[in-house]
């Protein structure tokens, strides 16, 4: 299991410490303490006690931390070491089997989830060893947070006793099934575990919205890792060399501790584009050594504008580097050339309002055959990679269109490789053998339950007002986590698992699940029955008068007085459209919603990992979008 190295970078700052593969050859240091975290496998277990023993181990002393539960086996393994067991100064369970990715998202590290479950190959064996190395991972989240879930899951869909139920139906049932038991011995083995459920866990995979991970998202924080040529959270952008040589580069996350980042991340592009310049207009207008700077036009600085400036210069410096990230002034201090700027334009250069016109039309019905085939007629200039998105969705609401030869003469049109259109037919694993119909020419056909008058993958929410173009789309998870939260989710579709009256497959609902959300109809919200803690990660504030932290402030503590949390876990990947809507439900619900997955992907990801699902021996650098 990886670590975020950057991450742990931060904890350490500022300490003499030194990080280390417990695997690689190292260096004996054995005046010094040592701390292990590692996962609880047998290998682990004997390398750890091979560096501790002899007459002079690796280290002073250990101080071992597991990152989720040891077998009593293992322990029993360390007690029998007379030799090591003096040398151990704390041997504890972390259950830190996860990576967040910002205050209600976090994924398992399972890159390949999509490969090894929804593959062509139909390996039950890998396919279990990989849900139930997920189901501890996701077991730790609940474990490091005190809480225990009903376990609710997307079950399998039969079409007619006749069809044949394969391991990709019953992937949520399995994992929903391996998760529990993982919680049963947290709940009977840790003093500090709950008893009784406290908050509500909902297991899906990506077959529940296949639209989502390729539509273009009109989002800040999307629009950054869709377009910008991003590694992880990781930013590289270009700055003026100082002694007048060529441009230096410079790298900056983009995460919680950006103030900006974190108030603009899930505004429109539009919207935060506009609340940028106002805020360069408000600090230029607030800020002496700026007005100065902006104002000089090249010529000498008077004595008295020197002293006004050295006096500012302090909270220049600071506020212009949070801003400039973002917003850059040119001469004039007025004009956008960052990343705003940069996203914009490339919007421009590739005709992208037009597309994502097109794409919500396709998602709400409101387009169909005639704009698509007209699109790649007349968009010639139009990127590969965008014509097969619009295929990908155009699939997922028209498969019928897919059938036989339709399929190449679409690829022929849109001017796409062999190679793109795997991406497509790919698309039908993800529905699996109880969702799929079967075509009796032997091309895929996806079911999607649309009306039959209108083909629309997404109805238009009611009271959802669409301030900026391009906002209407919503993801599928957003539908289901308020009628989650309101006790509306069919309980056939999505059965409880610790339910003592449900069978394995899951057809009646815990009453305990009942009563609470009959509470949240009646507008009582439930609550939690251990202290609210706050979020894992709380935003660093400033108090300049300029940034975005007068909201954020105090984020943490609202918290507290919300109801039961409601995680939803997707096998497949996740989306920011997803993530984003999980903030949104927060504030709406007034119940923390947190997401997590086996990965996020941003679009150019999820379709490589698609082209994976049947190709041999290829590895994910080999594929390029």
């Amino acid at each position: 299991m990886k670590f975020q190295w950057p991450k742990l970078i931060e904890i350490v700052m500022g300490c003499g410490f030194l990080v280390e593969d417990i695997y690689k050859r190292r260096q004996p240091l054995p005046s010094m303490d040592a701390i292990y975290f590692i996962q609880p496998t047998k290998e682990n277990v004997i390398m750890f006690l091979s560096d501790m023993s002899g007459r002079t181990p690796l280290y002073k002393k250990a101080f071992v931390f597991f990152s989720s539960s040891i077998s009593r086996e293992l322990v029993n393994l360390i007690k029998k070491d007379t030799v090591v067991l003096p040398r151990i100064g704390a041997l504890r369970e972390m259950n830190l089997e996860y990576f967040t990715i910002d205050s209600q998202g976090f994924v398992t590290e399972h890159e390949m989830a999509l490969e090894e479950l929804f593959g062509d190959e139909d390996n039950s064996r890998k396919g279990d060893a990989c849900l139930n190395v997920m189901a501890t991972r996701i077991a730790t989240v609940f474990a490091s947070l005190r809480e225990l879930p009903f376990v609710r899951y997307r079950a399998a869909k039969f079409l007619d006793p006749t069809t044949a139920t394969t391991f990709r139906d019953l992937i949520p049932t399995k994992l929903a099934a391996a998760v529990w038991n993982c919680l049963l011995k947290y709940k009977e083995t840790s003093p500090n575990f709950p008893t009784s459920e406290t908050c509500e866990l909902l297991i899906l995979d990506r077959s529940v919205d296949q639209i989502a991970p390729v539509i273009h998202e009109w989002t800040y924080d999307a629009m950054c890792h869709d377009l910008l040529n991003m590694e992880g959270n990781k930013y590289v952008y270009e700055v003026p060399s100082k002694t007048g040589g060529p441009p230096e580069k410079k790298e900056v996350l983009l995460e919680d501790h950006d103030p900006i980042w974190l108030e603009l991340r899930h505004a429109h592009i539009a919207d935060a584009s506009e609340r940028l310049h106002e805020k360069m207009t408000n600090f230029i207008s607030k800020n002496k050594a700026a007005q100065i700077h902006g104002s000089r036009d090249g010529g000498e600085l008077s004595t008295r504008d020197l002293q006004k400036m050295v006096q500012a210069l302090p909270q220049y410096s600071e506020q212009i580097d949070k801003l400039s990230l973002h917003v850059e002034a040119g001469k004039d201090m007025k004009i956008p050339v960052k990343i705003a700027g940069k996203i914009n334009r490339i919007i421009g250069e590739l005709g992208l309002r037009e597309l994502g016109q097109l794409e919500q039309d396709l998602v709400f019905g409101d387009a169909g055959t005639k704009e698509v085939i007209n699109y790649l007629r007349t968009k010639l200039d139009a990127t590969r990679e965008n014509k097969l998105r619009l295929l990908m969705i155009y699939a997922a609401i028209h498969p019928e269109k897919f059938e036989a030869d339709k399929a190449s003469k679409l690829m022929k049109l849109a001017g796409l490789l062999s190679d793109d259109m795997n991406a497509v037919n790919n698309m039908r694993l993800l529905e699996g053998s109880s969702d799929a119909k079967k075509s009796t020419i032997g091309a895929f056909s996806l079911k999607f339950e649309v009306p039959k008058r209108k083909h629309a993958a997404r109805k238009e929410r009611k009271g959802e007002e669409e301030k900026w173009q391009l906002s209407k789309f919503y993801p599928m998870i957003e539908e289901l986590v308020e009628k989650l939260s309101k006790g509306e989710l069919p309980k056939n579709d999505y059965p409880c698992m610790n339910d003592p009256s449900a069978s394995f497959g899951g057809s009646s609902q815990a009453a305990s699940v009942r009563a609470t959300q009959g509470r949240a109809t009646q507008g009582q919200a439930p609550h939690s029955v251990r202290a609210r803690r706050s979020t894992w990660a709380r935003p660093r504030g400033s108090d300049d008068g300029y940034s975005s932290d007068s909201v954020l402030r105090h984020a943490s503590s609202d918290f507290k007085k919300m109801g039961q949390r409601i995680f939803v876990f997707i096998v497949g990947g996740a989306t920011r459209s997803e993530l984003r809507v999980c903030h949104k439900l927060t504030e709406k619900l007034k119940r923390e919603v947190v997401l997590g997955s086996t990965s996020l992907d941003d679009p150019p990801q999820f379709i490589t990992k698609l082209k994976l699902m049947t190709a041999e021996e290829i590895s994910l650098d080999d594929l390029q979008i």
